[in-house]
């Protein structure tokens, strides 16, 4: 195909679910309501944590961080998804394209790494309690964060870079809700062979070699748990832990339906549906998990909350 083809395609068209129009304005109300949801309660976590200095310890700041990665990642999806259901065809440009696929790998990808160094705190905390201040101190700490950040930097802009070296030379119909790559990568006008391969590789890594870690250190936990004399201390370590488990479940089981699927394995509506299984329900539940199971944040929260009636009243 000639060269000047192949640069014809200068922004995208996302279909959304225009198949089904009597659908889009309830699901245009169900969205908008789960992604205020989402910001209200991501937000007030962060604002929580932030403010309580008994809260500055590093279970709860790589809550923190879980929760912008939270609020980064339902900025960049839902907005644009909203659009696309408010219309039958929503335009998309290139560069808002780029930068959406791009954010999506970031903050997907930190989100998988933190969850690994959350696991790595909770082994530390319940199976060396002793050695916890030396095993997690500050530096350790900003260690995993700035590693989970950085190198998702870096991944994100190698693959979203390699995706768009493609020419994309038409149709310019991106038959899903978002530039995600595998419906953005259909559209590509040469071959992508090796990019799958790659894609394939390093999800199965990116995914399954934290998952192994987390099941690895929830093992250790698990005997350590079991090997407490105090059933206090038993249902203290459960509760923590078992609010970090609900949250890893949550993400590495639909992210895996999303990205380790055969290609051809389901309908593109079906695809459609698995995406927004991560892209909306894990921003919106984990708010809900962490604060309503974890009796520490309840009464940071209380606290905060009574404080700020207190300056009402005066």
């Amino acid at each position: 195909m000639k060269r000047e083809n192949e640069s014809s395609v200068f922004d995208f068209i996302l279909l959304g679910f225009s198949n089904f129009p009597q659908l889009q304005a309830q699901l245009f109300g169900v969205f908008l309501v789960d992604y205020l949801v989402t910001l209200l309660g991501n937000a007030i976590i962060i604002v929580v944590i932030s403010v309580e200095q008994s809260l500055h310890v590093p279970m709860y700041l790589f809550l923190l961080n879980l929760s912008v990665v939270e609020v980064g990642f339902s900025a960049v999806i839902m907005p644009e998804m909203l659009v696309v259901l408010s219309s039958e065809k929503t335009r998309i440009t290139f560069s808002g394209c780029f930068a959406q696929m791009y954010f999506i790998l970031l903050f997907g990808g930190t989100e998988c790494f933190l969850l690994g160094a959350m696991a790595y705190d909770r082994f530390a905390a319940i199976c060396h309690p002793l050695s916890y201040p030396v095993t997690m101190n500050k530096r350790v700490f900003l260690k995993l964060v700035m590693f989970s950040w950085i190198s998702w930097i870096m991944v994100a802009t190698a693959q979203t870079s390699w995706v768009f070296s493609f020419p994309f030379c038409g149709p310019s119909e991106i038959n899903h809700l978002f530039c995600e790559t595998p419906p953005v990568l259909e559209l590509a006008c040469a071959s992508t062979f090796l990019f799958e391969i790659y894609a394939f590789t390093g999800t199965i890594l990116i995914i399954m070699v934290p998952f192994v870690l987390i099941l690895l250190s929830y093992i250790r936990i698990l005997f350590a748990i079991l090997k407490m004399p105090s059933t206090t201390g038993r249902q203290k370590a459960f509760s923590t832990c078992a609010s970090h488990l609900t949250s890893v479940t949550l993400f590495y089981g639909t992210a895996s339906m999303t990205y380790l699927q055969p290609k051809s394995g389901y309908s593109p509506e079906t695809k459609k549906l698995m995406s927004l299984a991560y892209t909306l329900l894990t921003p919106l539940l984990n708010p809900l998990i962490y604060s309503l199971r974890n009796s520490e944040m309840k009464r940071a929260l209380m606290k905060l909350w009574r404080r700020k009636m207190d300056l009402h009243t005066f």
